[in-house]
């Protein structure tokens, strides 16, 4: 380790950001400039009071990475409890909420794994309640009740430290942890598949700060899993004569009903998500007194706690999935959803913002709870006992998935299909590869046809 005791320490700086604010803490060793960030004014005098402890002590400072030497010892035995806080802490201002809360999600799985056994700790419960909030940066720095504080403190003496996952026998554990659902079950494969890439994710960063010298994944011959996109079911795609029933039956139900038949339309007739459906607006909308339309989406609004979210306000309006905030997308209205916007513009006007869908209460999101409620009764409306227990339109989002299935049968280029559903030509493809019933007879029909030309 190469050390030098040539150092000068800096005041603290106060950085004002868009949305919140940090303060950095300055020092340079050797010549050489360092700084790290912090949240609070607190935590940076914290640590700048410690560099100041050191130098005036003559302790030796690390030339590469800028600390103290005892500084230095402590950061490669980190818990990693300690260090899965400090990996959120550094994934949280690029992350959206929806994100932020499946990492803590993640993070809770494998903390809970690489626990000792220890008496001080309660039932899973409270222990996992705990966890996600010292995995929300937020929420970690407010007010906790005495059991809370209780309860985080053994989560520190109980957790392992990072180092410990280059031990085959306690990664074997984690991963095996990480494929089982907490009633013993083994979980889906694209919830494995999650959980795996945070721990990678985690482990590069334990990397970079030198809590690991390898990635022991590559080390431990495990058994390989093979994750693929889950492929639509066409028994779960309504057709157009089943979706009007369904829209239907949903204007007579109850008084939220009638205010959801352009919502439901809305996925059904544009391919909407319901995230995006329900940050529809007003000015979202170009459309004609009858025919063809458009819809142009500038962002969605995801059902999340407002504890997630930047602004602290639950579901708080973000950039559409899998795009930058700057980038939207033009879906195409057919005259149906046209006529059925205008009605629901002339029966129920907007919220404040423009928004076309919103909570009964406080005009906020129209929840999944209360939309899910009025679709289950729909279907209970609609379909017979039979059907009703099978996949047809079972969720929501399927009249989504029934309206992207109808433009590829209907012939549409998938090239153009992908650009109004928002998704790539690549997972389109392997999503919708097969499509309504009637699919399969079409194509072999065209086949037939094909070789009798010959």
């Amino acid at each position: 380790m190469d050390t030098s005791h040539n150092v000068r320490i800096w005041t603290i700086e106060h950085i004002r950001g868009k949305r919140r604010s940090s303060y950095r803490v300055r020092w340079v060793v050797e010549q050489r400039r360092f700084g790290r960030s912090f949240t609070t004014a607190a935590l940076a005098d914290s640590f700048r009071s410690r560099l100041v402890s050191a130098a005036r002590s003559g302790e030796a400072f690390d030339v590469g990475s800028g600390l103290p030497v005892s500084m230095e010892r402590e950061r490669t035995t980190m818990t990693w409890f300690e260090f899965a806080c400090a990996y959120m802490d550094m994934k949280w201002p690029d992350c959206s909420p929806k994100y932020r809360k499946s990492l803590a999600e993640s993070l809770t799985r494998i903390t809970v794994a690489l626990l000792h056994e220890s008496a001080s700790l309660p039932q899973d419960k409270a222990l996992r309640k705990v966890l996600m909030e010292e995995f929300n940066t937020k929420t970690r720095s407010a007010e906790r009740t005495p059991e809370a504080a209780r309860i985080s403190k053994a989560l520190a003496r109980a957790s392992r430290n990072v180092s410990d996952l280059a031990k085959p026998e306690v990664l074997r554990a984690v991963l095996r942890a990480l494929d089982m659902n907490l009633d013993g079950t083994r979980a889906a494969g694209n919830t494995v598949r999650i959980r795996r890439v945070a721990l990678a994710n985690a482990i590069d960063y334990a990397i970079e700060k030198k809590l690991l010298s390898t990635n022991p994944l590559n080390e431990v011959k495990v058994k390989k899993r093979h994750y693929a996109l889950t492929q639509v079911n066409p028994e779960s795609a309504v057709n157009p004569m089943q979706a009007r029933m369904l829209l239907t039956a949903i204007d007579t139900i109850g008084k939220q009903g009638p205010r959801l038949v352009a919502f439901f339309a809305c996925m059904y007739y544009a391919g909407l998500r319901p995230e995006e459906a329900a940050n529809l607006k007003k000015q979202n909308l170009s459309l004609p007194e009858k025919g063809w339309g458009d819809i142009h989406l500038d962002g969605a609004r995801a059902e999340i706690g407002r504890e997630w979210t930047d602004s602290g306000e639950a579901s708080e309006e973000g950039p559409l999935k899998h795009r930058d905030s700057s980038m939207g997308r033009t879906v195409p209205c057919p005259p149906v959803l046209t006529e059925i916007l205008h009605d629901h513009l002339s029966r129920f006007g907007t919220a404040r913002d423009g928004r076309l869908f919103r909570g009964a209460r406080d005009g906020g999101r129209v929840g999944s709870t209360v939309y899910g409620r009025v679709w289950a009764a729909a279907r209970a409306k609609v379909f017979t006992a039979e059907v009703l227990a099978g996949p047809l339109g079972k969720r929501p989002y399927d009249l989504r998935h029934a309206c992207v299935s109808t433009w590829l049968s209907g012939g549409v280029e998938p090239t153009r299909v992908a650009k109004w559903a928002g998704h790539s030509v690549s997972v389109l493809l392997k999503v919708y590869a097969k499509c309504l019933d009637g699919g399969e007879q079409t194509a072999r029909e065209r086949a037939e046809r094909a070789l009798h030309g010959w």
